[in-house]
């Protein structure tokens, strides 16, 4: 992969409302901001993921040699289906900078109601600061780990490596990985703070019910900046629909900083004849001691 950085990426006028590819506006009012996004310059998968001139090897492909996106959904020997493979966000809003992004990266509330989504007051006037100072602080634009569930929206790759008493979900970005324990395992009482949490799962018929908790107070849930707290519970449902598609329905339950529970879609594709590169944040990053806060 070619070395990325963070860039700082322009943001609207005020008078200009951000709105997504549908042509619905964001959910909050925006002031006068810039947005610190990954400057992720790339063109389908050419830039990303890239084991060069090796194609996958037992993959269902069409006559002409593509992927087969909708062949059935590869099964382990014990019958559940298998969600092993190399994965890339679906995308669908642009950024700032004409981007293609995940529809969540930006704004975790990003297609939801209104009412869908209601912040208790801290979180509301921390939520707000954080627009107020530019996203200034945000975790990525000082390459800190993004976390739990932030990652799910990221644009770079994820390859997940599935066992009978264990998944990982390995990210491209900054060499990051994740535990989930299918062992049986209930969570520790007391765990240390952690940025991806700790992750028990079980399946429920054909979907890895994985239960995460054990963060910290500081993360973002997004790009703008949506707190979360010690208490947050995140429960995610991984489905394979079919061989080319992952999806995952994400309930974020925090109940010091939310009035109720939230639930959102992200959607995956397969990446065929791919693998994971490294990727680090730091590596050449020149634009953090640039940012204007206000």
């Amino acid at each position: 992969m070619v070395a990325a950085a963070l860039a700082p990426a322009p943001f609207p006028a005020c008078d200009e409302i951000p709105r997504g590819v549908d042509g619905a506006p964001l959910r909050y009012d925006w002031p006068c901001m810039r947005i610190q996004v990954f400057a992720l310059l790339f063109v389908g998968n050419a830039l990303f993921a890239q084991w060069a001139h090796y194609p996958t090897p037992g993959l269902p492909r069409t006559k002409d040699g593509k992927l087969d996106l909708a062949a059935k959904v590869p099964r382990t020997p014990d019958g559940k289906p298998d969600l092993s493979g190399v994965w890339q966000a679906e995308v669908s809003d642009r950024g700032t900078d004409g981007e293609l992004l995940p529809p969540h990266f930006i704004d975790v509330t990003r297609g939801l109601n209104k009412g869908d989504v209601e912040m208790e007051g801290w979180a509301e006037a921390l939520f707000r600061e954080r627009l107020a100072r530019n996203a200034a602080d945000d975790p990525q634009a000082h390459c800190k780990p993004l976390g739990v569930p932030r990652l799910d929206a990221s644009p770079v790759p994820i390859k997940i490596v599935q066992t009978p008493r264990l998944t990982l979900v390995l990210h491209e970005i900054d060499i990051s990985f994740r535990q989930i324990f299918t062992d049986g395992r209930p969570h520790t009482a007391d765990p240390e703070p952690a940025h991806m949490g700790y992750s028990t799962g079980r399946w429920e018929g054909d979907a890895l019910v994985v239960d995460t908790v054990g963060f910290g107070d500081k993360g973002w849930l997004d790009s703008i900046g949506h707190p979360h707290s010690d208490a947050l519970h995140v429960i995610e449902r991984f489905r394979r629909p079919d061989f080319g598609h992952l999806e995952i329905a994400l309930t974020i339950d925090d109940p010091k900083a939310y009035k109720k529970p939230f639930t959102l879609m992200e959607k995956f594709h397969y990446l065929a004849d791919a693998d994971l590169l490294e990727y680090v944040c730091s590596d050449n990053e020149i634009d953090s001691a640039h940012y204007v806060v206000k």
